[in-house]
């Protein structure tokens, strides 16, 4: 499940994930937030937390993370991703070279330090 985390400036999409992420998640939750800050202020940040609770994602919701990341590939300021799931730290730090903004990665119990970074 993917739910929209409140409480972020108004150019800033932040989700958080937990469970099982499927397509249907991008295609319900992240896809149209991010269309819409798109429209109002042409470059964003993204907040996105995967919780420790996460139980993997489906084909199609990486499929559609993809679809997101290289549709919108200079759309993006800043982009945090907080997650304890050592191989989402390692991909994000693996293709963060080719995404032309600033990308870091936070522990979860460093949620409000990424909150506050991405704020900023």
């Amino acid at each position: 499940m993917m739910t929209t985390i409140p409480d972020v400036p108004d150019n800033v999409v932040a989700v958080k994930a937990t469970g099982k992420i499927t397509g249907d998640d991008y295609e319900t939750v992240l896809i149209p937030v991010i269309e819409e800050k798109l429209r109002k202020h042409g470059k964003i940040r993204l907040l996105y937390q995967i919780g420790p609770d996460i139980a993997g994602f489906t084909a199609g919701a990486m499929w559609d993370d993809a679809k997101v990341g290289l549709r919108h590939l200079t759309a993006f300021d800043k982009i945090a991703v907080v997650s304890d799931v050592e191989w989402i730290i390692g991909a994000v730090k693996v293709f963060s070279f080719v995404i032309p903004s600033l990308v870091r990665t936070f522990g979860n119990g460093d949620f409000l330090e990424a909150k506050a970074w991405v704020s900023s």
